[in-house]
């Protein structure tokens, strides 16, 4: 995906939900839909900002609230340069995206509920983290040890359950940006 700078910054869009719920998949999904419409768009993945610029964070909630303002300022700075920034992010905790929300501005961040219940999070389990976490092996895993506070008005909800809706989900979103 190249970046071209567009003439005004372009709105964020959040995906949050469990993990495993989908958010990466749709994230992709519209990150195509835009690249192929000639829309510059990255993909801002918690996975790959663990691997680096958040390499030095834990699952407490304080370090997931790190992670989420990283994020956020990392989204705002693509944004501003006019390249639609895609987060995929579990970001648990409500008050936490609300802060992103604040940092930029009206109309600038719009928020994607995957919602998709624990139990497919689970039996899906891509990364096998759940299984891990019922063992014992991992602390402080969201849905399982660590509560999930869905959005309470979010832009949009799409249920990650149903991975044949995927193309009718990317078209929603890329119907919110305009």
């Amino acid at each position: 995906m190249s970046a071209r700078v567009a003439s005004a910054p372009v709105p964020t869009v959040w995906f949050t939900g469990l993990s495993g719920a989908g958010k990466t998949t749709l994230a992709r999904a519209v990150a195509d839909v835009l690249t192929a419409a000639d829309r510059a768009a990255h993909l801002v993945d918690g996975d790959e900002l663990r691997a680096g610029l958040s390499a030095d964070l834990g699952f407490s909630l304080a370090d997931r609230a790190e992670q989420v303002r990283r994020a956020g300022h990392v989204a705002r700075l693509l944004g501003d340069a006019g390249v639609v920034p895609l987060v995929a992010l579990v970001s648990p905790v409500a008050a936490d995206r609300d802060a992103v929300r604040a940092l930029h501005g009206p109309g600038r961040f719009l928020e994607v509920h995957v919602a998709t219940p624990l139990e497919v999070c689970e039996a899906r389990d891509v990364k096998g983290l759940y299984a891990r976490a019922r063992a014992g092996e991992v602390e402080r895993m969201t849905g399982v040890a660590q509560g999930y506070e869905p959005p309470t008005a979010p832009e949009l909800v799409v249920d990650g359950s149903d991975a044949a809706t995927l193309a009718d989900a990317a078209a929603k979103v890329v119907a919110l940006l305009g």
